[in-house]
């Protein structure tokens, strides 16, 4: 709420005030208004919209723009209302060193809802980011358009929406949901790169459980529609979820030290504690004799990536493949990865579409692309056919083919049918291609494709147990191990596990400065 006489000075009423005593009552309002706003966010166990802004960048660091912005909306009783700032804070800062763009919505300004000032300073500080090109970071906390302005809300989400398109792939977008976001407000950050949520404090969903209810009758609570469990575990809309505020930060912080300022640059290199020729006899192992019998992914990747060190993209969704960055050498990769003790390690649906996204940000960003197989297949059944498994899991083999950044590829166990070809394949542009002496590159499983090729001779045989192990036995001679693909050139190498470290950092040495002349077009046309 501003005064009449705030009202005057702002139209260049000077009185008999200096303007540096105008500039000071300037200051004074918005240091009140802010401080009004951190003890309302404090009642709900937030931080104010400026407080998050200042934990989340280096100390000193952040230069504000468009403090003194206000909205110009009349209509229902929107003129007496007039807050600095519109409900967002914008600006630049760093973050260990590196520059920035932030905004932070605030919610004791009209929910936080969008209207045209707001998103006039959203668009004005993506635009910049793109011209300097530093990551764009979103605090969201938003109930959607500002209902008072009527379209200008909705022109300004379409503003909004156009520069997050026009971003990516050129500067990282980074999402943080720290309260309620509804409507429009959550197609912004599903968007961008990646999205955070704080557990129990930020939610989003299209439309509430009010308006469900009305429509649909179905009554549903509003962290079981839209809480950080339902996203990053169920829909996939979200990559991370923070305990609070606190982790939040630390992780958003964490993951910019494995990502470029942007599409030009290369990823940031740190010095590592680790050395490039450490070896890892634990791997030898780690595959167990019956190839049936599950293991966990997560044990080789922490044997081989520096220090053991993964930060994992969407480790509850999709659980039977595994995304994340790393660093080898000191030097950041992706890391897609099957995960034989969820599902054999099938690929499905919501494993390929998550396996796509984070190999298209990876290629995006220069960010070279580390493969670890031990893939059946695809998922099998009427479900998976109903919903679009064919359509769906071509995404991954799709994105895997149009990726131009260094790809290596590990075979630790199984490599069948097309899940082979799709887990970036000698045949899909990977760079080097190696196995442990457990793999298995094949059409199908042994016991499968004996009981195909062979079902009229075994349904007329006197021992058709007997006779079905012997043809076992032979197709696991033939095929069931790496050494067929390494004589066609498939296969680069058979390696021992142990050198699976330097291995990968000798052959990512090899192809850094790698490049791919790709033909002239607009862009490509993924299966959506």
């Amino acid at each position: 709420m501003t005064d009449t006489r705030t009202e005057q000075r702002l139209a260049g009423g000077s009185g008999s005030r200096s303007k540096a005593e105008h500039l000071a009552d300037f200051r004074q309002e918005i240091a009140t208004q802010r401080e009004a706003a951190r003890k309302k966010q404090e009642g709900r166990g937030k931080r104010s919209a400026i407080d998050r802004v200042l934990q989340l960048l280096d100390d000193d660091s952040f230069m504000e723009l468009d403090a003194l912005v206000r909205h110009r909306a009349t209509q229902f009783g929107m003129g007496r209302n007039r807050p600095f700032g519109d409900g967002v804070v914008t600006g630049f800062g760093t973050i260990d060193g590196r520059q920035v763009a932030v905004f932070s919505q605030d919610f004791t300004v009209f929910g936080g809802s969008l209207g045209e000032a707001f998103a006039e300073k959203m668009v004005k500080l993506m635009d910049l980011a793109e011209q300097y090109g530093c990551p764009v970071i979103g605090i969201n906390d938003s109930a959607g358009a500002r209902i008072q302005e009527g379209v200008e809300g909705l022109a300004g989400y379409g503003d909004v929406f156009f520069r997050n398109v026009r971003l990516s792939g050129v500067v990282p977008q980074i999402s943080i949901i720290a309260g309620p976001c509804a409507g429009g407000a959550v197609y912004s950050p599903v968007m961008t790169d990646f999205t955070y949520m704080v557990e129990g404090v930020g939610r989003m969903f299209i439309t509430g459980p009010d308006v469900i209810r009305t429509v649909t009758g179905e009554s549903v609570d509003p962290e079981a529609l839209g809480g950080a469990a339902t996203h990053t575990g169920v829909s996939g809309v979200a990559h991370f979820t923070a305990h609070d505020e606190d982790d939040l930060v630390e992780q958003v912080r964490y993951l910019l030290s494995f990502l470029p300022s942007n599409n030009l640059d290369d990823p940031p290199w740190y010095e590592p504690d680790d050395t490039p020729d450490r070896q890892s006899p634990e791997l030898d192992t780690l595959v167990p004799e019956a190839s049936n019998k599950p293991y966990d992914m997560h044990r080789v990747l922490g044997e081989v990536l520096d220090d053991g060190e993964f930060y994992e993209v969407q480790a509850n969704h999709a659980q039977n493949l595994i995304t994340g960055f790393g660093r080898l050498d000191g030097h950041p990769v992706g890391i897609v990865a099957n995960q034989p003790s969820v599902l054999a390690g099938t690929l499905d649906i919501d494993a390929s579409v998550k396996g796509a996204r984070f190999v298209r940000f990876c290629d995006a960003f220069n960010l070279p692309i580390v493969t670890f197989v031990d893939v059946p297949g695809f998922l099998p059944g009427t479900d998976q056919e109903y919903r679009g498994i064919i359509r769906h899991g071509s995404k991954l083999l799709y994105a895997y083919c149009e990726a131009t950044v260094p790809k290596v590829t590990v075979i630790t166990r199984k490599a069948y049918g097309g899940a082979y070809v799709v887990m970036a394949s000698k045949h899909t542009g990977a760079d080097f291609n190696v196995a442990w002496p457990t793999g298995e590159v094949a059409v199908m499983g042994p016991d499968a494709a004996v009981g195909l090729v062979f079902r009229r001779e075994l349904a007329s045989h006197a021992d058709a147990d007997a006779r079905k192990a012997e043809l076992v036995r032979e197709y696991e001679d033939l095929f069931a191990s790496p050494y067929q693909a390494a004589s066609r050139g498939y296969i680069d190498d058979v390696i021992e596990p142990h050198t699976t470290r330097p291995w990968l950092i000798r052959s990512l040495a090899l192809a850094r400065n790698k490049r791919v002349a790709t033909p002239r077009r607009k862009h490509g046309n993924i299966p959506l």
